[in-house]
């Protein structure tokens, strides 16, 4: 996911996080006891308030149109954040690559899994896991290295970097391949005496 796309997805959250918890303190704060422990010069809304007496609801019926506009004013913030939730569903593992030929595609967990048995195959790489991101025309690689207590991670990202990302850029050209590549090691196994 880009850095854009983040900042408008943590933007829209925060945005609608204010929002909920505006109105809801503002509500909260008709109840007694929350009434009872706010400070003195703290504003609160009044328990006796009508948000809508009978002579402003008598005028809204009047009008016919804010009903359809309402209703249709829902249904498009309904409809948009649909098309949002299934873009960032389909922003997730890549399914199928789609290569030079109409009809001719190549399986993203193939791609995945071709490139994580080249990994393992590099000195000091005791585990390897890669993960395809993205939409056909932009991959992002996320590959996970275990190296063993002895692996040199310099040696171990040179290799990577030379070999597999090389590779699979070239397997998916003309599109962009980034790899992200997270290395942990593994851990000594200590021996118990009895």
């Amino acid at each position: 996911m880009s850095a854009l796309r983040q900042g408008v997805n943590r933007a829209a959250l925060l945005f609608a996080a204010a929002v909920l918890l505006g109105a809801g303190a503002a509500l909260a704060t008709t109840a007694d006891p929350v009434r009872d422990r706010l400070p003195s010069g703290w504003p609160r809304l009044g328990t006796d308030r009508v948000w809508l007496d009978e002579d402003t609801l008598g005028r809204w019926r009047d009008h016919g149109w804010w009903p359809p506009v309402v209703i249709t004013a829902l249904a498009v913030v309904l409809l948009l954040l649909l098309y949002w939730a299934v873009l960032e569903i389909r922003a997730g593992r890549l399914r199928v690559l789609p290569l030079g030929r109409p009809g001719v595609t190549l399986a993203g967990p193939a791609l995945a899994a071709a490139m994580a048995e080249r990994v393992r195959a590099i000195d000091g790489v005791a585990r390897a896991h890669v993960r395809l991101l993205g939409r056909p025309r932009r991959l992002r690689a996320r590959i996970t290295l275990v190296l063993t207590p002895d692996g040199s991670p310099r040696a171990a990202l040179r290799q990577l970097a030379q070999q597999a990302v090389t590779e699979a850029r070239a397997a998916a050209a003309p599109r962009t391949l980034e790899a992200d590549v997270r290395i942990s090691v593994q851990g000594h196994r200590t021996r118990r005496i009895r």
